[in-house]
């Protein structure tokens, strides 16, 4: 997008207007730290729905990952991701047992609009994570709102390859990404986040991270805040989301205190599950709960679960 492409010098007024800036967007969530209650901690749903043009919202998920923001508190400031397999099979409100990235889509059947708070009631009833907010994305979405801060650095641990990664017309093509530093525009972040050929999801749930912890670093650089309004007009044009304007302001002021590299990634891997088949015959991920409650108890301040 245009809008969000940035290159030149900057003009006297846009220095003020930097200047002024630098100094507001910390001042400003220091004063909403001492007079609003921005303490506590807050969990975001973010969904990442397969959604191709054209197509509604009864689509089932394509990623599940879970934000969590302390800004302050008694104990250290904290900003983590948590990602969740899409074939992980368990119970489901108002549904039964089955895998969680079709509580999305049986929400919307049951009650258009209501795919989000399915899935989040979902992971709450399961994880015992109390879930505050949510936001969804699809991939035109997800290509705007990276365009819209001109791209991003990723360093990708490794390379990825995909002989047969989708394309919008329902093809496939060859996708190469080297491992690295590199510039990613919002096109290329997403084949870097979607690509599952020639990997697992589990590989697909850490590169999906590095994106979101590389948009975190973005947002939080003091040289990008001048353009802050530029992706937050991306934002509430691209984006479906019910979070309030405190829940935002904690995300933030976690994201600042914490900075980019201290946001703690946890996802739910190969050794956290039991592939099974289903009696109908599909393939799917039994959790580990003895595994996976732990490490999500830790990350997210959990009381012990009762048996």
């Amino acid at each position: 997008m245009a809008a969000g492409r940035g290159g030149g010098k900057i003009r006297p007024m846009t220095k003020t207007l930097y200047r002024c800036l630098l100094w507001l967007l910390p001042a400003g969530l220091l004063v909403l730290w001492l007079f609003f209650p921005l303490g506590g901690r807050t969990n975001i749903l973010l969904l990442g729905l397969d959604r191709r043009p054209g197509e509604g919202d009864m689509v089932r998920a394509d990623a599940i990952m879970v934000i969590t923001a302390r800004p302050t508190g008694a104990n250290e400031p904290a900003l983590g991701l948590f990602s969740i397999p899409r074939d992980l099979y368990l119970p489901i409100p108002e549904q039964g047992e089955n895998r969680i990235n079709t509580a999305h889509f049986f929400g919307e059947l049951d009650r258009p609009g209501s795919g989000p708070e399915r899935t989040a009631a979902a992971i709450t009833q399961n994880f015992d994570i109390p879930m505050d907010g949510w936001v969804r994305l699809d991939f035109a979405a997800f290509v705007g709102l990276i365009d819209a801060v001109g791209g991003l650095e990723i360093n990708a641990p490794k390379p990825v390859f995909d002989y047969a990664y989708p394309t919008q017309d329902y093809g496939t093509m060859t996708l190469e990404i080297p491992a690295g530093w590199q510039q990613m525009s919002g096109e290329r972040a997403l084949q870097y986040a979607r690509s599952r050929h020639g990997s697992s999801d589990f590989d697909r749930a850490e590169r999906q991270q590095l994106v979101v912890q590389a948009l975190i670093r973005k947002l939080a650089a003091p040289s990008f805040w001048p353009r802050l309004p530029v992706f937050y007009n991306a934002f509430t044009r691209l984006v479906d989301s019910n979070l309030s304007f405190p829940q935002l302001a904690r995300l933030g002021l976690a994201a600042l205190r914490v900075g980019p590299d201290g946001v703690q990634r946890l996802v739910i891997d190969q050794d956290w599950v039991t592939p099974f088949t289903t009696p109908a015959g599909a393939a799917v991920l039994s959790p580990r709960w003895e595994l996976i409650r732990p490490a999500a108890k830790e990350m997210f301040d959990l009381p012990s679960r009762v048996p």
